[in-house]
């Protein structure tokens, strides 16, 4: 069973994802509890979720601080960032704070929950729109920073078709692997974009230098 909290101040929003997991008990996920704010979770979180569920803006703490302090209290926690925003400095710093993905709330329902069960095998779910972020920022850092050629010629591969607008499926098509490959790539990718978004060339394309 895989645990899952929630930081939603909108309380319409936070009923219906509630509902929808509540839907999913059957599939294997439940939700444990959901709270308005950061301050609220990280007050009377007192056992770690698989999975938490945050929204970028909340009001008071920010959803990126509350990810950020709960990742030092729970380091094992998968969180997953639920938002309208596509700016890349928000979906940056969500990552960089430790969020495992970045989902736009406007994505279809059905796609929520295999993005809780990917995040917690380990993978980097993001939406479409959200992934050609991704996309565009690696071409920036390639230019900039010749680490990035630590990226495999099959993650490379990976990242044009990504760019493309290609479905997980379609991409897995055209590789010729399976859809699972196709996610271990996009996390492998992921991690290898975290850690160089630490650099100063991250730090100045963030800033849109």
């Amino acid at each position: 069973m895989i645990t899952v909290s929630i930081v939603e101040d909108h309380a319409g929003t936070r009923q219906s994802l509630e509902t929808l997991l509540a839907e999913a008990e059957g599939a294997g996920i439940r939700c444990l509890n959901a709270f308005a704010t950061a301050e609220e979770a990280l007050d009377k979180m007192q056992a770690a979720p698989d999975v938490a569920l945050v929204d970028i803006n909340l009001p008071g703490m920010s959803g990126i601080e509350c990810v950020r302090r709960l990742k030092i209290r729970f380091p094992a926690l998968k969180v997953l960032m639920l938002t309208t925003y596509e700016e890349s400095d928000l979906i940056f710093n969500s990552l960089r704070a430790g969020a495992s993905g970045y989902l736009l709330k406007k994505m279809a329902p059905v796609e929520l929950i295999p993005a809780i069960e990917q995040a917690h095998a380990g993978g980097a779910p993001m939406t479409m729109q959200v992934a050609r972020k991704v996309v565009e920022y690696f071409h920036q850092l390639r230019q900039s920073d010749p680490k990035m050629e630590q990226l495999t010629p099959r993650e490379q591969e990976t990242l044009v078709l990504l760019a493309k607008g290609l479905l997980y499926k379609e991409i897995a098509g055209h590789l010729g692997v399976t859809v699972n490959t196709v996610k271990r790539h996009l996390h492998a990718i992921y991690e290898k974009l975290h850690v160089q978004s630490r650099t100063e060339a991250t730090a100045r394309y963030l800033k849109g230098e």
